[in-house]
């Protein structure tokens, strides 16, 4: 249920321009399933990919207010692997109006001054099917990322003005999420004889 669709206006590869109204499909990884449904000019939630897996919210949130875009977004979302403790290389950023949205472009499509060693370089697209902060908290809030056992870190961040505020408790039981443990692991095969060789 992501999408990676878009392209600075002038195509190429690097920063330094605006989203265009003709989306190129540009997905991969299984994050192109989904075009957002309402019109570019309306679009407030872009995806950035290619973060460094090795950072966090905090890093992340960090990177956004240092580049000067504190209180111009209120939602930011790094979906991390649970079992390793790294991000997933994406994450998602919900601007407060879409006027942010071509400096925040220009700021972050082909960015790399990333604050750890990597040789990525981070590309935005839309976020789709979800679009716009209410689209994300509904989607988010009854979420396993929500539930208590989750390292705060972990979750969905949500904005006013620039200050963490609350987000909405869940509407219904939300469930543990499933984390795959080592030794759930399928065994691994042995050699022939079926023990240790004498």
């Amino acid at each position: 249920p992501m999408v990676w669709r878009g392209a600075p206006v002038g195509g190429g590869g690097g920063g330094g321009g605006q989203p265009s109204d003709a989306t190129a499909r540009q997905g991969q990884n299984g994050l192109d399933e989904a075009e957002p449904s309402m019109p570019p000019a309306e679009r407030t939630t872009l995806m950035l990919r290619n973060v460094p897996n090795n950072y966090s919210r905090t890093t992340l949130v960090a990177m956004l207010d240092g580049e000067g875009f504190s209180g111009l977004y209120d939602f930011v979302y790094l979906p991390m692997d649970f079992n390793s403790g790294a991000c997933l290389g994406y994450a998602f950023v919900n601007l407060v109006n879409a006027q942010v949205l071509p400096a925040f472009w220009q700021a972050f499509d082909g960015y790399a001054r990333w604050v750890v060693p990597s040789r990525k370089v981070c590309r935005v697209g839309w976020s789709g099917p979800h679009q716009g902060l209410a689209a994300h908290v509904e989607r988010y809030r009854n979420s396993p990322v929500m539930h208590p056992s989750v390292p705060d870190e972990y979750r969905p961040l949500l904005l006013a003005n620039g200050w963490r505020v609350a987000f909405p408790g869940p509407s219904k039981a939300t469930r543990a999420p499933r984390v795959r443990h080592r030794g759930d692991a399928a065994p691994q095969r042995q050699g022939r004889g079926g023990g240790r060789r004498r």
